[in-house]
């Protein structure tokens, strides 16, 4: 029997991993609106299976890859552009140094498309593999490796327009 507890410990797992989940979704959608929707939903799943979960090695990856999943499953249903939103630098990261330098960073992942922030996510924040890419976004590993590239092209392409004198 599962005591009262369990809820509990899903409880503590969401007040600390929130913000940390929260970001990574921005990041993915682009949009603070459409995170905090990401989000809910990821999580809501999560805590429908949290005895099954609990169990793994990493929650918060799993969560993680849930919203990766959810993304993509809302951008085959949807089939829109999303439009780069960055989340407000003032109220999100006003702790972090170099501020300003997140938020190009944040707006240039928002005008990647979808897949392309996923694989760059997948890659340098989860750590995982092509071949682990591919299997999460249902794509040869091929695939994986071209999107990065030109994910990381287009990334140093706006980092060289802010660095440009304006004038």
């Amino acid at each position: 029997m599962v005591s009262d507890k369990e809820p509990a410990r899903f409880d503590d797992f969401v007040s600390a991993r929130l913000p940390a989940l929260y970001r990574y979704a921005c990041a993915l959608t682009g949009n603070r609106h459409d995170a905090e929707d990401l989000v809910q939903e990821a999580l809501t799943r999560t805590g429908a299976g949290w005895r099954r979960v609990r169990r793994k090695d990493d929650p918060e990856g799993y969560v993680r890859i849930t919203m990766v999943r959810l993304m993509i499953n809302r951008r085959r249903r949807n089939r829109e552009q999303l439009m780069a939103d960055p989340p407000d630098r003032a109220a999100d990261d006003q702790r972090l140094d170099g501020v300003t330098a997140l938020a190009a960073t944040q707006a240039a992942l928002a005008g990647l498309p979808r897949g392309m922030r996923a694989v760059l996510m997948l890659r340098y924040v989860d750590g995982f593999s092509d071949e682990q890419i591919a299997d999460v976004l249902g794509c040869s590993a091929g695939t994986v490796r071209s999107q990065a590239c030109r994910a990381l092209a287009k990334l140093r392409a706006a980092a060289d327009t802010q660095e440009e004198p304006h004038g």
